[in-house]
């Protein structure tokens, strides 16, 4: 356990010793509950304010007693949902261990079971490692903003304060995305943190893993904006509270989606809005959108790179062969030769690496779908600098 929660968890103990020694006593002292709780759905801007309207104590009462409220509300300060999460991480282990011992109990097991067995594995797996890096410390500092371990799993992870940063990115992870892959995920994120110390030591940049949807496992399920429409509302709530939460002048903000990640970010920019100074696509299938003028960002803020081998170029609804590799109906060799072909159109709208897209282009390595974060791999500078506004 880090030392931070441990000194939450002492001084919560010692408040309620407080309590009730007031009370034996007769004085009629006692530190109430805090009055009133935001209704659900409510903006982050009206969170922030009923947050800043509670005295020292009750924040510290309510990050105690009622730590599932306080560290899944977009709006309240980043510190305060990090150390009300941290006091769950115990919570959410059990739940996975006793989901694997319902597994285990069963006779026999059968091979769903083992199957399910595996993903629950993994999600442990991703839990502890999350857990430990949450433990070690050092910089920059993490800070855990929210997880489900249900399902595939959803996190949302920060390097970095962003409450004080003036650079802050944020990163949408695309298909098979859950709990079990997402410390490689967040070592994305940290790749382009890195790239930003480097690039502009005096300044205080800030990276998140933002995965609170549930991404596709399965191609026919990427073949579908269902996913991405469900996550808008969400993404749209948690931009809206790295605003409402931030001290000092509006920091930088950028989203970054990539692959099926970026259909995410592309819809829930068009259809809700994003607080987000600049949009980034990298790998994308399309975004839901026909020209960057549709996602509300200010004019030259949509940027895009696609690697000259990935194979997202062949997601083209109009091109046969390339539906059904994405559909698993043909072997992913049989589209090699798509860089040969002309149009600009993917699976979900016009190409934002396209100049007619009228967004503006970075360029990337060989490295394929996943290559983009390479060290050398100059679309890593590229994401950097637009997190920069360079």
């Amino acid at each position: 356990m880090a030392d931070g929660d441990a000194d939450l968890r002492l001084q919560v103990a010692a408040a309620d010793r407080l309590e009730e020694l007031a009370r034996a006593a007769g004085s009629g002292w006692a530190s109430p509950p805090p009055p009133g709780r935001p209704a659900a759905g409510a903006a982050p801007t009206l969170v922030r304010a009923w947050w800043s309207g509670l005295t020292p104590a009750q924040r510290r009462w309510l990050i105690g007693r009622e730590p599932a409220l306080v560290g899944r509300l977009d709006g309240v300060p980043v510190a305060a949902r990090d150390q009300a999460n941290r006091l769950r991480l115990g919570f959410w282990r059990e739940e996975l261990l006793a989901e694997r011992r319902r597994l285990l109990g069963r006779v026999p097991p059968g091979p769903l079971a083992a199957v399910r067995l595996h993903a629950v594995a993994g999600r442990l797996a991703g839990l502890e490692a999350l857990a430990g890096r949450l433990a070690a410390g050092g910089e920059p500092r993490a800070y855990l903003l929210g997880l489900d371990p249900a399902g595939e799993g959803r996190v949302v992870v920060a390097l970095g304060d962003p409450d004080h940063a003036d650079r802050v990115l944020t990163y949408v992870p695309g298909m098979t995305a859950g709990l079990d892959d997402a410390p490689g995920e967040l070592g994305r994120a940290a790749r382009v943190l890195d790239r930003c110390v480097a690039l502009a030591p005096g300044e205080r940049s800030a990276a998140v893993l933002w995965l609170d949807y549930d991404a596709p496992d399965f191609l026919p399920e990427a073949a579908s904006a269902g996913q991405a429409r469900d996550a808008g509302p969400a993404l749209h709530r948690f931009q809206e509270g790295l605003r409402a939460s931030h001290v000092g002048p509006p920091a930088r903000q950028t989203v970054l989606g990539h692959s099926y990640g970026s259909l995410v970010v592309g819809v829930a920019a068009r259809e809700h809005g994003l607080a987000a100074d600049a949009l980034v696509f990298v790998g994308s299938p399309g975004v839901g959108a026909s020209h960057a003028a549709e996602l509300g960002v200010p004019p030259g803020e949509v940027w895009a790179s696609s690697a000259p081998d990935d194979v997202i170029r062949a997601a083209r609804p109009a091109d046969e062969l390339g539906r059904q590799a994405l559909l698993g109906a043909a072997p992913l060799a049989a589209v090699l030769g798509w860089p040969n072909r002309t149009g600009h159109e993917l699976w979900f709208g016009h190409d934002p690496s396209d100049p007619g897209f009228g967004g503006r282009v970075f360029g990337s390595g060989r490295g394929g779908h996943t290559g983009y974060w390479d060290p050398g791999n100059p679309a890593l500078d590229g994401m950097a600098r637009v997190v920069l506004g360079r």
